[in-house]
C-alpha cells in the first residue's frame, strides 16, 4: 500500500515538473496572456460580488454589507410573477427559432458559396452578406420599420401592386408577425459574418479527397454529403455547444428596437427585457439580479449538458 502512495506521489512530481518546464518553454506566449487574463479578471471577475443583490433587499444608500440579507426572497417573487411563463415561453420560442433556423443558415451559404467557381461573383456575394454585420441593430431597425411601414413602406406597396393585401398591414404593430420578423432579421444580419468560420473549414479541406471522389463518379451533391459537411462537423458541433448555452440568450437590442410597440409586449418580453424594465426603470435591483442569475445559472447548465454529450463524438469544447 505504502509502495502505491509512493509511486502516486513520484507520477505527481513528474507531472507537475513537466507542466512547469512546458511553461518554462513556453513563457513568451504566457507573457501574451497576461494582459488579457488581466482584463478578464479586471471586467468580468471582480464584478460578479454584485450577484450578492439577488440574495438582498439591497438599498444604493446602505450598499452591499449593510443592506439586509434576504435568501431566496426574489427567486421566490420572480417564479411566482404572473408574467414568469410569458417571459419563458417568449424566451424558449425566440430563443429555439434564432437556433433553427439561424444556426444552419451560415453553414447552408458557406456550402453555396464553397460550389461558386467565379471568384469575382463569389467575393461580391460574400461582401454583400458580410456588411450587415457591421452595421448597429440600431440601423438594421430603422431599415425594418421603414420596410415594414404602413406609410410608403416598400412591403406594403409590393404586396398592394401585386393586389394581394387591399389596405396597408401594420406589420411591426401585430403581435403574429413579430417572432417572423426577429427572426428574418437576425438570420440577415449575421448569416454572412457567421459562415467566415465555415468557409476556413472547407478551405482547409484537403482537395485530392475531392479529386478522388471525381474520379469515382460522386456528383457535386455526394461530395458535399460524404466529404464536404464530415470534414467541416467537428466545427459545426463546436459552434452548436456555443449556441446550446446561449439558448435563453433571446436577444436584447433586437427585441428592444422591434418589439418597443406596447402591443407586442405579449409576445417581446424575455428575460433580459424583463431585467432591464425592472431593474433600471423601476429600480427593483435585487429583483432583477436575481432574474438574470437564474437565466445565467440554466444557460451554464446547458453547456455543461450540451458538452457532455458532444464528448462521446469527440469534439467537445473541454
Amino acid at each position: 500500500m505504502s509502495q502505491i502512495s509512493t509511486d502516486t506521489r513520484v507520477m505527481e512530481r513528474k507531472k507537475t515538473r513537466g507542466l512547469a518546464v512546458r511553461l518554462w518553454k513556453q513563457w513568451e506566449l504566457q507573457l501574451m496572456v497576461i494582459p488579457a487574463l488581466l482584463i478578464v479578471f479586471i471586467f468580468s471577475y471582480i464584478p460578479m460580488y454584485g450577484v450578492l443583490m439577488a440574495f438582498q433587499d439591497y438599498s444604493i444608500f446602505d450598499g452591499f454589507w449593510a443592506s439586509p440579507w434576504v435568501g431566496f426572497k426574489h427567486f421566490e417573487m420572480f417564479f411566482n410573477a404572473p408574467e414568469f411563463w410569458t417571459i419563458m415561453r417568449n424566451t424558449l420560442v425566440i430563443s429555439a427559432l434564432k437556433l433553427i433556423i439561424g444556426f444552419p443558415a451560415p453553414i447552408i451559404l458557406a456550402l453555396m458559396l464553397n460550389e461558386v467557381k467565379q471568384m469575382a461573383f463569389k467575393r461580391v456575394i460574400q461582401t454583400i452578406s458580410y456588411l450587415p454585420h457591421f452595421l448597429s441593430w440600431v440601423i438594421v431597425a430603422g431599415f425594418a420599420m421603414s420596410i415594414l411601414s404602413t406609410d410608403n413602406g416598400s412591403l406594403n406597396i409590393l404586396l398592394l401592386s401585386l393586389r394581394v393585401i387591399d389596405e396597408p398591414i401594420g406589420f411591426l404593430g401585430t403581435a403574429e408577425y413579430f417572432w417572423t420578423i426577429l427572426v428574418s432579421t437576425n438570420v440577415w444580419k449575421e448569416i454572412g459574418f457567421n459562415s467566415i468560420v465555415y468557409l476556413a473549414a472547407i478551405a482547409g479541406i484537403n482537395p485530392s479527397l475531392y479529386e478522388a471522389a471525381e474520379m469515382d463518379g460522386a456528383s457535386r451533391l455526394k461530395q458535399i454529403s460524404f466529404i464536404t459537411i464530415p470534414s467541416i462537423m467537428p466545427v459545426i458541433i463546436i459552434f452548436f455547444i456555443l449556441a446550446i448555452g446561449n439558448l435563453l440568450n433571446a436577444g436584447f437590442e433586437d427585441i428592444l428596437l422591434l418589439g418597443s410597440n406596447p402591443v407586442l409586449r405579449e409576445v417581446s418580453d424575455v428575460i433580459d427585457t424583463y431585467v432591464y424594465r425592472i431593474g433600471i426603470e423601476n429600480q427593483r435591483f435585487s429583483y432583477a439580479t436575481a432574474a438574470g442569475l437564474f437565466k445565467a445559472v440554466i444557460s451554464v447548465t446547458l453547456l455543461t449538458a450540451a458538452n457532455y454529450i458532444a464528448r462521446r463524438s469527440g469534439n467537445s469544447l473541454w
